[in-house]
């Protein structure tokens, strides 16, 4: 059986920042699938990013490319095993020139009364992350 993948193709004005920027998240960059107008972010066995220069972009759609840091266009949530994971990520993100948005309130306090916790930050492109712990049932 084939293991499902995900790859999240991202557009972003300078491919060296944005690398940068997901190698202090502690992101491997696959030097396979990377040269001057993409880079392969790999996150874990089944998710990569795909960073492409708005140039190169433009070859994926007819349509024109969101200005992702004036508007929201998409919001990438990541379940992590802990708040510590959480919190690190995020941090990690802002070291590395990304910018924490907060979430609105009502929405945080309701994601608090089942035990989820989350934090929001915004790449140097503005795309928007939003890595969240949330406790399972134990089986």
């Amino acid at each position: 059986m084939a293991t499902k993948m995900i790859f999240l193709n991202l557009p972003v004005a300078d491919l060296g920042r944005a690398k940068g920027f997901y190698e202090a998240l502690g992101w491997a960059v696959n030097p396979d699938f990377t040269d001057e107008n993409a880079a392969c972010v790999v996150v874990d066995d089944n998710i990569c990013l795909m960073l492409l220069v708005k140039d190169f972009y433009t070859t994926f759609s007819e349509r024109p490319v969101a200005d992702t840091v004036a508007y929201s266009s998409a919001a990438y949530a990541l379940a992590l095993r802990t708040r510590e994971e959480v919190d690190d990520l995020t941090e990690a993100a802002l070291k590395a020139g990304g910018a924490e948005e907060d979430a609105r309130n009502d929405r945080r306090v309701q994601e608090a009364e089942v035990g989820m916790y989350g934090r929001t930050f915004l790449d140097p492109d503005g795309h928007q992350w939003e890595p969240f712990f949330m406790p399972y049932p134990q089986s």
